[in-house]
């Protein structure tokens, strides 16, 4: 697991002289969060200074990993982690109680409702998803590459 971090398997080995950002945020499992998560990522990417491509695809992927988490799961708050490394931006979402099996891609849907791993899928470079342990829900990731800062 990497140093610092209870949400993100794994995430990147950290050589000598390699900065990490990392800024999580907790909200209750409520619809009307999914607009706090998204708040909260611009933000804290504003700071950052992500090139516009990465900025709005996180933006789009936290707001679709929130959603799920309120929807399809029993939980009372869900727990956020951003972390840019190099030209690297992992988000992870953090539920309380989730359903067997785990998220699932469809391909084709014709409803309203379930494709917005497609699109999580489509944005980033990888995604997946793991128990968090001891019963305590699951997390959902996507890792996608981010280019040069903007400028100011």
């Amino acid at each position: 697991m990497a140093p610092g971090s209870a949400l993100i398997p794994r995430l990147m080995d950290l050589s000598p002289g390699t900065e990490a950002l990392r800024y999580c945020f907790a909200l209750p499992a409520h619809p009307e969060s999914v607009a706090g998560a998204r708040r909260l990522t611009r933000a804290r990417l504003d700071k950052w200074r992500l090139d516009a491509d990465a900025h709005d695809s996180a933006l789009l992927i936290v707001s679709e990993l929130v959603t799920n988490a309120v929807v399809h799961t029993m939980s009372s708050r869900v727990v956020c982690e951003l972390r840019r490394l190099d030209r690297r931006l992992r988000i992870a979402v953090q539920d309380q109680g989730h359903q067997p099996g785990g998220p699932q891609l469809r391909r084709t849907s014709d409803d309203e409702h379930g494709r917005g791993l497609l699109l999580v899928d489509a944005m980033c470079s990888s995604w997946g998803s793991r128990d968090a342990g001891n019963g305590s829900g699951r997390i959902v990731w996507a890792e996608l590459p981010h280019g040069s800062e903007r400028s100011c």
